[in-house]
C-alpha cells in the first residue's frame, strides 16, 4: 500500500505542473491528450489484476485477468497498462529545461475500452477483461480512465503484476552472419555485463554442446533524435546481447539455447531452440524464401494500441507459423512494428515473431518507420521513425553490414543472392550506396547462384499505388533512373518493394516497356526485372489508381506475402499468398539454362566489334 500511494502521489504532483506535451507520427498511443490529463480519483472505483506473479513455469507471455468498477461509468472509459508500474513524472526527465514531464512518461504499452468485453458496462459500471502480458523486463499497473483519451481522468491505479523473473533471456532472433556458414543469434535480457555474462550453449542435434560467448549493447534516451522517442516513448530497451556461431555444416539441425551466467555462479536459461544450417552457396537443392513488407504487429488480445492500424499482422504472422516447415529464410523489408518513437512496442513484436525468428534467419531493411528524422543524413527529411532515427532496428536485429547505421548489405543462401538496399539512404549513382549496389550484383557467380534478387523498402521500381500516381510517378523520385540501368545490366530476375501496402507484379520490364510477353510460366530469358510489391503484410491497405498501366499484371488489395521456391538451376517458382488464409492468388515460373542467363539482351552485355 505504500508503494501504491506513492505511485499515485508522484502522479498528483505531476500534473499539477503538467505543460504540454506533442509526439510526432501516426502512432496511436500518441492521441492520448497526456498534457490535458487530470487525477480525478474516486474512492468507490477499483481496478485488481490477477495472478500477481507471471511465468511461474518460465513463460514468457501470460494472460492477466482484470476486474474493475466506477460509480458514474460512460462508454468512453479506458484502461492503460503501464511498465514500469510507476509511471509518475519523477521516473523521467524533460526534454528541455523548459518543459515538465507529462504524466504518462513510459507511455501506456497497451490500452482496451472499459466496456470492450462488458455490453451492461454502462448501466452497471461494472467490468472484466483479460489482456496478454509478455515479459519486458519491468512489472506492470493497470489504470482506470474516464473522459476518454481526449481528456482522461485518472480514476483508479490497480495492483501491480510482474514476471517471476522479468530479466529473463527473451525472444532470440536469427540472421545469417557475414559468412555462409555463420548464424547469428540475438536476444534481449535484463542483465547487463555487469551483472551476468551472456552466452549460448549450442551443437548438433543429439551432439555434443558447446558455449560461445555473446556480445552486449544498450543506449539511453540521448541516443534518440527526438520526441517521442526521448519524451513519453522511451522505455528502457534493457540489453540486447548476439552470439556468433562459426563453421556449421551445410543443412546440418542445430540445437540451442541462450544463457546468462550470474556472479555468484547460477545460470539462468531460456527455453530450448532448434535451426537448420543454410546451404553451401551454389548447392542445388530445394530452398524456399518468403519476403514481406510493412508487416507491423497486432495484439491477440484486440487491445487497441494500433487502433486497427495493423490488422493484417496477426494473420501474416500465424500463416508462417504454420508453414514454418516449409520456410528456410525470411525478409521483412522494412516498416518493422512502427513503433514510430514508442519504444515498448519493439519487445512486443519481437515477442509475436518468436516463433519464427527463433528458427529460421528474420533478416531485415530499414524502412522510413525505422530511420527517417529531420537532420540525421536520413535521405528523406519527414519523421516517420518518431526520433528512433534507426537505432532501434539496429541494435534489435543482426544484419551482415558493414556499418548498421548504413543498412545495406548482401547474403547469399544456397542457389539465391540477395542485394539489400537501403531506401533512407541515398541510393543515386556516384553514392556510397550506389556502387555497393553495383558490387553486389556483380560479383555473384550466375552459374552456381542463378537467382538474383534485389530487395529495398520504398519502391524504386514500379507501382500503380494512388498516391504515387498524385505525384505525377510511378516509384519514388530518381528511383529506377539511376538503378534500372544496373538490374538490366546484371540482369536482376525479381526486384522487390514494400512502402505500399497491397500486392502488385509487373512483367518483366525496362525503360517502362515490357520485354516479355509472357504471364505465368518464363522460358528462357527474361531480357528485364519482374518488379514485386509485396508491402501488404499487415499495415492499413494502400489504394490503386482506377485503371492499371499496361505493365501491371496483377494486383491485389489485400494482406498477403510472398514465396520463392528454387528448386533446382533451372526452375523457380514465385507464388503470392494471401494472409487470411494462406491460399496461393499469382503465381510464376521461370525456367532457364545458364546459357539464357549469359544471352545478351538490350543493355545487358558490354559493347562488341567485329574484330576477331
Amino acid at each position: 500500500m505504500r508503494l501504491f500511494g506513492s505511485i499515485l502521489l508522484g502522479i498528483f504532483w505531476a500534473i499539477v505542473s503538467l505543460e504540454e506535451a506533442t509526439s510526432h507520427g501516426d502512432q496511436p498511443l500518441s492521441r492520448i491528450a497526456i498534457h490535458k490529463a487530470v487525477v480525478a480519483l474516486d474512492d468507490l472505483a477499483y481496478i485488481k489484476a490477477s495472478p500477481p506473479v507471471l511465468g511461474l513455469e518460465g513463460q514468457n507471455s501470460e494472460w492477466v485477468t482484470l476486474e474493475y468498477s466506477i460509480s458514474n461509468p460512460s462508454i468512453n472509459d479506458w484502461i492503460g497498462v503501464f511498465s514500469p508500474a510507476n509511471f509518475s513524472a519523477s521516473t523521467c526527465l524533460p526534454e528541455n529545461p523548459r518543459a515538465t514531464p507529462p504524466l504518462l512518461c513510459t507511455a501506456p504499452i497497451k490500452y482496451q475500452c472499459a466496456n470492450y468485453t462488458n455490453p451492461e458496462y454502462k448501466n452497471t459500471g461494472k467490468g472484466s477483461l483479460r489482456l496478454l502480458l509478455i515479459n519486458q523486463r519491468s512489472d506492470f499497473s493497470f489504470a482506470l480512465f474516464s473522459g476518454g483519451l481526449s481528456t482522461p481522468k485518472l480514476v483508479a491505479v490497480s495492483n501491480m503484476v510482474a514476471f517471476a523473473n522479468p530479466n529473463a533471456p527473451v525472444y532470440p532472433r536469427l540472421a545469417q552472419g557475414k559468412t555462409w556458414n555463420e548464424m547469428t543469434v540475438t536476444w534481449t535480457s535484463g542483465y547487463g555485463i555487469d551483472e551476468a555474462e551472456p552466452f549460448i550453449e549450442w551443437g548438433s542435434k543429439g551432439g555434443e554442446q558447446k558455449r560461445s560467448p555473446a556480445g552486449t549493447l544498450t543506449f539511453d534516451r540521448s541516443s534518440m533524435c527526438g520526441a517521442p522517442a526521448r519524451t513519453v516513448g522511451w522505455r528502457d530497451p534493457g540489453f540486447i546481447h548476439t552470439s556468433f556461431l562459426k563453421e556449421l555444416w551445410p543443412n546440418s539441425v542445430y540445437t540451442y539455447k541462450t544463457g546468462h551466467r550470474l556472479f555468484n555462479g547460477t545460470n539462468i536459461w531460456s527455453q530450448m531452440y532448434q535451426f537448420k544450417a543454410s546451404p553451401y552457396p551454389g548447392q542445388n537443392s530445394v530452398q524456399r524464401v518468403i519476403i514481406f513488407g510493412d508487416m507491423g504487429k497486432d495484439e491477440a488480445d484486440g487491445s487497441n494500441e494500433y487502433n486497427n492500424f495493423q490488422p493484417g499482422a496477426l494473420n501474416t504472422t500465424e500463416q508462417l507459423i504454420k508453414d514454418l516447415k516449409d520456410i528456410d529464410i525470411v525478409f521483412h523489408i522494412g516498416d518493422i512494428c512502427y513503433a514510430n518513437g514508442y519504444l515498448s512496442q519493439w519487445d512486443q513484436f519481437t515477442s509475436q515473431v518468436e516463433p519464427i525468428a527463433s528458427t529460421v534467419p528474420y533478416m531485415i531493411a530499414s524502412g522510413n518507420h525505422e530511420r527517417d528524422w529531420p537532420g540525421t543524413g536520413s535521405f528523406y527529411g519527414n519523421m516517420d521513425s518518431g526520433g528512433e532515427c534507426g537505432v532501434l532496428a539496429e541494435t534489435m536485429f543482426y544484419v551482415p553490414a558493414e556499418n548498421r547505421a548504413k543498412f545495406w548489405y548482401s547474403t547469399d543462401y544456397g542457389m539465391f543472392r540477395f542485394c539489400i538496399a537501403d531506401t533512407e539512404h541515398d541510393w543515386r549513382e556516384g553514392s556510397e550506396q550506389y556502387a555497393f549496389i553495383e558490387r553486389c550484383l556483380a560479383s555473384v557467380d550466375r552459374q552456381k547462384q542463378p537467382w538474383l534478387i534485389f530487395l529495398a523498402h520504398r519502391v524504386l521500381g514500379y507501382s500503380s499505388c494512388a498516391w504515387y500516381a498524385m505525384e505525377g510517378s510511378s516509384a519514388e523520385p530518381m528511383g529506377r533512373e539511376s538503378l534500372q540501368k544496373l538490374w538490366q545490366k546484371y540482369k536482376v530476375d525479381i526486384a522487390v518493394f514494400g512502402h505500399v501496402h497491397s500486392y502488385e507484379r509487373t512483367c518483366p520490364i525496362y525503360q517502362n516497356i515490357c520485354t516479355n510477353e509472357e504471364k505465368h510460366y518464363y522460358k528462357g530469358t527474361l531480357n528485364g526485372t519482374i518488379h514485386v510489391v509485396a508491402g501488404g503484410a499487415g499495415a492499413s491497405l494502400s489504394e490503386f489508381t482506377t485503371i492499371p498501366p499496361q505493365w501491371s499484371i496483377f494486383r491485389d488489395f489485400d494482406h498477403g506475402f510472398i514465396k520463392l521456391t528454387a528448386f533446382d538451376h533451372s526452375n523457380l517458382l514465385f507464388e503470392y499468398k494471401k494472409s487470411m488464409d494462406g491460399n496461393v492468388y499469382d503465381s510464376f515460373r521461370i525456367s532457364r539454362d545458364y546459357r539464357d542467363i549469359l544471352a545478351c539482351t538490350v543493355d545487358s552485355c558490354p559493347s562488341s566489334t567485329l574484330a576477331s
